[in-house]
């Protein structure tokens, strides 16, 4: 048996599970979302789950931020099926799930038979790392620069588009989004005779930094922008103290897969997104 604790708390899950957060990297996007909940970046409702094995040790932990799905960590079925039973408890009207591609399944199944629902992919992604930037064999013309308040409406429209274009919503949060980035100096523009292209990045937790959102306007789309963007903003992640980058991309997208490939990532996971409907 397990116990599953269920918790408003982001401080309680982060002295509860950090070290099991910090110990994979597909769990990354936990650690980082919940560093930025830890600083109120989210005025609603969040939740945050950790579950403890018979000897007290926590094996698996997940969370939610308003407007988004569930995050989850590695867990095998029981775990999945009991955290999901405490869960909606707390939150029946849970809107899917984000985890490593068998967890989500788990998940997913485990809400199915709870509910009566209906659980279907929406977005299916690989996890990515870097060590070392290579350069790209065509460099863009322009350069980096950090992402500033004047930027703000721009970027505002860009992280809108980016969320439907990546199937994470209306895009809603944009506003909140791109202020507490620009904010935090952890977003950035490609600039050729004007902004083209935005790449963001996230605090480093446990010396990995996750590269994300990329996304350049379709008018300014195959010039090189987003290429040359990820690697100069990985270079600097890497030069600053990273032992190693990472990102996501849509499996549906070979482009993407493609550059950051040719950047020296390297594919050594995948994450699917499953929307929940009754």
């Amino acid at each position: 048996m397990v116990r599953v604790v269920v918790t408003e708390s982001p401080g309680e899950l982060a002295v509860r599970a950090g070290e099991l957060l910090a110990s994979r990297i597909e769990h990354n996007v936990l650690a980082t979302v919940l560093d930025i909940a830890r600083g109120g970046a989210w005025s609603g409702a969040s939740l945050f789950a950790y579950v403890e094995s018979d000897e007290g040790d926590v094996v698996a932990a997940a969370l939610r931020v308003p407007r988004r799905r569930m995050l989850a960590s590695e867990m095998d079925g029981a775990t999945a099926d009991a955290l999901i039973g405490a869960w909606l408890d707390r939150d029946p009207e849970l809107p899917g799930v984000g985890a490593p591609r068998e967890v989500a399944r788990l998940l997913g199944r485990a809400w199915e038979r709870r509910t009566g629902g209906r659980a279907t992919l929406a977005v299916a992604e690989a996890l990515h790392t870097l060590d070392r930037v290579r350069d790209p064999s065509r460099p863009a013309s322009g350069r980096l620069r950090a992402a500033r308040a004047d930027d703000r409406d721009l970027l505002i429209g860009w992280m809108r588009d980016f969320s439907l274009e990546a199937g994470l919503g209306d895009g809603a949060d944009a506003p909140d989004i791109v202020d507490r980035r620009v904010d935090r100096g952890l977003l950035h523009i490609w600039e050729d005779s004007g902004p083209v292209a935005m790449v963001g990045n996230s605090p480093s937790v446990a010396d990995v930094v996750r590269i994300g959102p990329v996304y350049t306007p379709p008018e300014w789309r195959s010039r090189g922008y987003a290429s040359s963007a990820v690697a100069a903003v990985s270079r600097g992640a890497l030069g600053a103290g990273a032992r190693r980058c990472m990102l996501y991309t849509d499996l549906a997208n070979p482009t993407s897969n493609r550059i950051y490939a040719a950047l020296g990532y390297r594919r050594v996971a995948e994450w699917e997104e499953l929307a929940f409907t009754q």
